[in-house]
This record gives structure tokens, C-alpha cells and sequence, in this order.
């Protein structure tokens, strides 16, 4: 486990003599080393901040109002099967004078008819398609395989955003206990630094000794600078994937229980359960249906209309008053030939659709390999945190043995910095390590597809798309956008 507190446990330098002041930089340099191990007693655990990231991340929310969008798909298609209602309406005022000749014995004469009316009328039409084609049907197989590949990539975009948020969290876990680090190990450094001129001052150690010193705190103090920009940045991310500034971060552990027990069955769950497969599954059905709506263009439409008209008054004559006409008529339309964009059409989604299948074959290409590199990133992350912690340990023991030796006059200042410097960047190895072993589980999670809620056993309400699809498939009118929760 890792954790940032920022407990320091202080060391008393004495000002004696060679013998103190050493022993005080060893003591420094053990809490320092100490420090990341330490755990806070309260604050923010990993669970809680990709809680907040499940809930509040906007680009996870995106992809779940993509997803209802999406849904809104199949009632479109299903509109085919439905018949379409128009009524149509008109009514104004008009004038019309109209003259007209004939002939009598001869003889011509004009007759002139003027007047004024408002006609008026209302009529209506209902037209019910019989036979397409085959292409609702088709239409709505498509939008159904549309969904369920916005689903996946739902899915996937949940996956990312967790994994996202724990690789947030457990940077800056790391980047604020390495903080915390060197900070402290400059304490120590100008402690040491401000013991060495003090010696120089009474003879005991040369002006190499002081230089020595001042030049390990410059470089401590470059660290720091280092540090603090990567814990600064960190910050930063966390903001933005959690969604809120971070407190005090507890301790984090791995999720190895969740991931298959070995390589073949992790490749295995990887390929049938990765979201991103299913969603190149889920597009080649698409692609697969579209072809056979741009067949269905080719095939012979049936439809039957009814219509009715009233008329009173007439807008072109004044001598009509009232007139109806209602009618039934079924219409056949056979293509013959259009063009040929038909055809180009058929051969286009033909074209898509080869094309799907091979980003499938890539997609669980990209997944094992995914998995594989998770895989041994979590065992080379298992081991690391053995071989760290054989080097904190060994770096302990060569501080003490430096430490012993240099009160005897075996040793050298110098010496006793690189030894200072050896176990500090031991501890900070063993800081990054476990940062590495928390979050390579994640990723090897993500890779076979199983980093979710459920899964993890988050205390948070489950987004689950079926609901919005379920509450707009058979929606037959309305503009009411349902949440889908």
C-alpha cells in the first residue's frame, strides 16, 4: 500500500562532536526514508474518488447522453411500420369576376360574372406502407445493433474513465508522499550542512567538507522544485478526472482478486468480455444490416392511401358551393431503373462492411496484446516492490556501516552523503513502485474488461441504459427527454 501522510518523525542533531553529528544524519535519513509507509488515520480512499468519477466525470456523462441519443434510433426505424396522418387546411377571401362570349345569330355578346366569397377546405391523408423491401425491418435490426455497440462503447468509456481516476489518485499518492521525501531530506541536508561549518570553523573538516554539503543541499533543493512541480500537476489531473480538489488521500490496494489467475484465461475473458470487442462486433452487425437496406431499394413498394377533401365555396368558381371527395387507392412502385446509385450504394455498404470485420480481427488483436503487456507489467510490478524494498533495506545497512566507519575517521563526509542520497532514492524506488503495483492491477482489469462498479463493489448507484432505451423504444409522439435513471 501507499499512502502521502505527512508525518514527520524530527531528529535531534546535537553540535558536539563527529560522532553526534553523524548519528543525527543517519536518524534524518531514516525518518525521511520512513515517511511514505506512514498512513493517515482519515480522509479520501480510492473507492470514494472513482465513485465521484463514475458520478460526476463529463466525459463519461457525454458518452451516456451519446448512448440515449443513440436509443432514439430504433423509434425511428419502427416509424416505418407505423401509417402517416396529414390533414391540411385552407380558408381566405377572394374576388372574381370572369366575362364570357357567345355567338347568336351572328350576333356576340359578353356576359360578365363578379362577386366576392371566402372559400374554404379541409382535407386529409393516411398512407400505410405494406412492403418495402424488407428495409424496416432492416432498418430497425440496425438501430437495434446500434444500440447495443453504444452500450459497449459506454462500457469502454466507463472503463477508461475508472481507470483514469485510479491512475489520478494513485499519482498523486506517489507524487505527494516523493514531495514530502525530499522536502524533508533538505531539512536534514542544511542540518548537515549548517554541522559541517560549524566543524570548519573549529578545524575539524576542510572547505571541501563545507563544499561537499552545500552541494548536496543545492541539489536536494532541485529535487524539491522537481517534486513539487510533478505533485502541482498531479493535483491538476485529479481536478479534472474526480471532479473535485483532493484531500487526504488514504492508502490504496490492488485488485488482483478481480483478474483471471493466469495469462491464457486473462486473454481468453480479455477477448470475449473487452468492451472494445464487443463494440467492433456490434458494428459489424450494423454495417451487415445496411447492406441489406441498400438491397431493399431494388424491390417493389406497396402502399395504400386514403384521402378525403370538403370544399366550401369554390376559389375557382363562384357558382359552387359545396363539394367532397374521399378515396381509397393501394399504389404499386416497381424500380426499374434509377440512375445506378442504387447499386453504387449496395456496393459501398458491402465495402463497410469487410471493413468492420477487419477492425474486429484489430480490435481483438489490440486487446490480447493489451492484455499480455498488462499482464507482465503486474508481475514486473510484483517483483519490483521485492527488489526496492531489498534496497531500502541494504541501503539502511550501508548507511549504518558508513556511519560507524566515519566515526573512526574510515570515512568521508562525502561518503556519508552518497549514503544519505542511496537510501532516499531507495525509499522513493520503493514509493514508485507501489504506486506501480496498485495501478497495473487496474490496467490489467481494464484490459480483460471487467473494471466496473459491480465488479469493484462501489457503493453507487448503477447507470443502466436499457432503462432510457426501454422508456422511448415504443414511443409513439412526445418531446419529453426521459433521463434514463
Amino acid at each position: 500500500m501507499l499512502c502521502a501522510d505527512r508525518a514527520w518523525l524530527g531528529c535531534e542533531m546535537s553540535r558536539g562532536g563527529r560522532s553526534s553529528w553523524l548519528g543525527g544524519v543517519a536518524v534524518g535519513v531514516i525518518a525521511c526514508a520512513a515517511l511514505p509507509l506512514a498512513a493517515p488515520a482519515q480522509g479520501e480512499t480510492l473507492e470514494s474518488a472513482l465513485v465521484k468519477a463514475y458520478q460526476n466525470n463529463p466525459t463519461l456523462n457525454s458518452q451516456r447522453a451519446a448512448t440515449r441519443a443513440t436509443d432514439e434510433g430504433v423509434p425511428q426505424a419502427l416509424s416505418g411500420y407505423r401509417p402517416k396522418v396529414t390533414i391540411v387546411g385552407t380558408g381566405g377571401e377572394q374576388t372574381s369576376s370572369t366575362t364570357t362570349k357567345s355567338v347568336t345569330g351572328g350576333v356576340p355578346s359578353y356576359d360578365t360574372v363578379a362577386g366576392y366569397n371566402g372559400p374554404a377546405s379541409i382535407g386529409g391523408t393516411i398512407t400505410q406502407t405494406l412492403y418495402n423491401g424488407f428495409q424496416t425491418a432492416n432498418k430497425t435490426r440496425q438501430a437495434e445493433s446500434a444500440v447495443l455497440a453504444s452500450r459497449a462503447t459506454l462500457r469502454v468509456a466507463e472503463q477508461t474513465v475508472l481507470l483514469n481516476a485510479a491512475t489520478a489518485y494513485m499519482n498523486l499518492l506517489r507524487d505527494t508522499a516523493i514531495f514530502d521525501l525530499q522536502r524533508r531530506n533538505v531539512e536534514v541536508l542544511q542540518e548537515q550542512l549548517k554541522q559541517t561549518r560549524d566543524r570548519f570553523n573549529v578545524g575539524e573538516v576542510t572547505r571541501t567538507d563545507v563544499a561537499q554539503a552545500e552541494s548536496s543541499v543545492a541539489a536536494g533543493r532541485s529535487q524539491v522544485l522537481l517534486a513539487e512541480a510533478n505533485y502541482t500537476a498531479s493535483r491538476a489531473t485529479y481536478r479534472q478526472v474526480i471532479g473535485n480538489e483532493p484531500g487526504k488521500l488514504t492508502p490504496a490496494t490492488p485488485v488482483d482478486r478481480f483478474s483471471p489467475h493466469n495469462l491464457p484465461g486473462a486473454v481468453a475473458v480479455g477477448s470475449a468480455n473487452n468492451p472494445a470487442v464487443n463494440t467492433a462486433q456490434y458494428n459489424v452487425d450494423v454495417a451487415l444490416q445496411q447492406v441489406k437496406v441498400a438491397e431493399g431499394a431494388l424491390y417493389p413498394t406497396v402502399s395504400v392511401q386514403g384521402a378525403f377533401t370538403n370544399n366550401w365555396l369554390s376559389p375557382q368558381s363562384l357558382s359552387i358551393m359545396n363539394g367532397y371527395n374521399a378515396s381509397v387507392l393501394g399504389t404499386l412502385s416497381v424500380p426499374i431503373y434509377q440512375g445506378g446509385a442504387e447499386y453504387s450504394a449496395i456496393r459501398q455498404a458491402k465495402e463497410v462492411l469487410g471493413q468492420k470485420r477487419l477492425d474486429l480481427d484489430t480490435a481483438r488483436d489490440q486487446v490480447r496484446q493489451t492484455v499480455v503487456q498488462s499482464w507482465g507489467q503486474l508481475d514486473a510490478a510484483k517483483g519490483n516492490i521485492e527488489a526496492t524494498r531489498a534496497q531500502v533495506q541494504a541501503a539502511e545497512i550501508a548507511l549504518n556501516g558508513v556511519r560507524e566507519e566515519a566515526r573512526v575517521g574510515q570515512r568521508t563526509t562525502l561518503d556519508v552523503l552518497n549514503a544519505q542520497q542511496a537510501l532516499v532514492n531507495a525509499r522513493v524506488a520503493l514509493v514508485t513502485a507501489q504506486h506501480d503495483r496498485v495501478v497495473a492491477s487496474y490496467t490489467l482489469l481494464s484490459s480483460v474488461g471487467r473494471l466496473s462498479p459491480q465488479v469493484l463493489g462501489l457503493s453507487v448507484p448503477d447507470y443502466n441504459p436499457t432503462v432510457h432505451y426501454q422508456q422511448v423504444r415504443d414511443s409513439w409522439a412526445g418531446v419529453r427527454t426521459p433521463d434514463g435513471r
